[in-house]
């Protein structure tokens, strides 16, 4: 999605990142991958929340528009950086299956600055609040893009166990930055320690997938489908294809 107005990257108007967003969901769906998520990733360098009322605004019209346009996607909602309360909002307005919470445990030193308070307690109370239990909560744990110093004594086992302990839905394992592939390693052990859904969230390729999908649930897949595999990139839907043909192979290998 292209940045959002008031981002420093901003060129278009909302009903134009609204249509692009469209075109790029209606490849995916036609591609034939199980869902989707909306996120303001062009609106580097990123901003804590709260965020400003355009922004929330451009992101649930755009979030409507792909929603419109792959109504067979599940839909998921992430607002940089955290914006766990306005994409809460943003898919409770949308009708969309969960969002991203990239701060739901602990604090964290993130390129975009401290990162001091969990989400977990603010959002699970909010939730409950808007009647909005629909929306599934993904999170991650050692987010990527952030130094763990601070929690250096914390394993990404007790990362998990801690996220499950404060009410998350879902566990996200990423590697250090973006693009970069998931730890064997903490895919594992992530797997091994919890009882909840666990999905990869960083660096997967067609070639990882048969290892990715035997330990985790889902795979998110922002960098490698676009044109030259570079996440700021046009969508590629010979890339997507790829993915899909991938997965569908494993999925004759793997247990569901």
């Amino acid at each position: 999605m292209d940045a959002l107005p008031g981002a420093p990257a901003s060129r278009r108007t909302i009903r134009q990142i609204a249509a692009n967003a469209a075109v790029e969901a209606a490849i995916l769906s036609r591609a034939g991958f199980d869902g989707c998520i909306v996120e303001n990733m062009h609106d580097r360098p990123y901003i804590n929340g709260p965020h400003p009322a355009a922004t929330v605004a451009a992101m649930t019209t755009c979030t409507h528009a792909v929603r419109a346009a792959a109504p067979d996607l599940i839909c998921g909602v992430q607002v940089l950086s955290f914006g766990h309360l306005e994409a809460l909002a943003i898919a409770l307005a949308t009708d969309s299956a969960f969002i991203r919470v990239e701060n739901f445990v602990y604090a964290h030193v993130a390129d975009e600055g401290l990162i001091p308070t969990a989400a977990a307690g603010e959002l699970l109370r909010m939730r409950r609040n808007w009647g909005a239990e629909s929306v599934r909560l993904m999170c991650d744990i050692k987010k990527k893009h952030a130094s763990h110093t601070l929690t250096g004594d914390l394993s990404i086992v007790d990362a998990s166990h801690a996220a499950e302990f404060f009410g998350a839905d879902g566990l996200i394992v990423t590697g250090s930055f973006t693009g970069s592939p998931v730890a064997p390693s903490d895919l594992t052990a992530t797997r091994a320690a919890s009882r909840l859904p666990v999905w990869v969230g960083s660096g997967a390729d067609p070639s990882q997938l048969e290892f990715l999908l035997s330990m985790a649930d889902a795979v998110i897949v922002g960098s490698y489908i676009k044109e030259t595999g570079a996440w700021d990139g046009l969508i590629d839907a010979r890339r997507c294809e790829q993915m899909v043909e991938a997965r569908d192979a494993v999925r004759g290998r793997v247990p569901a």
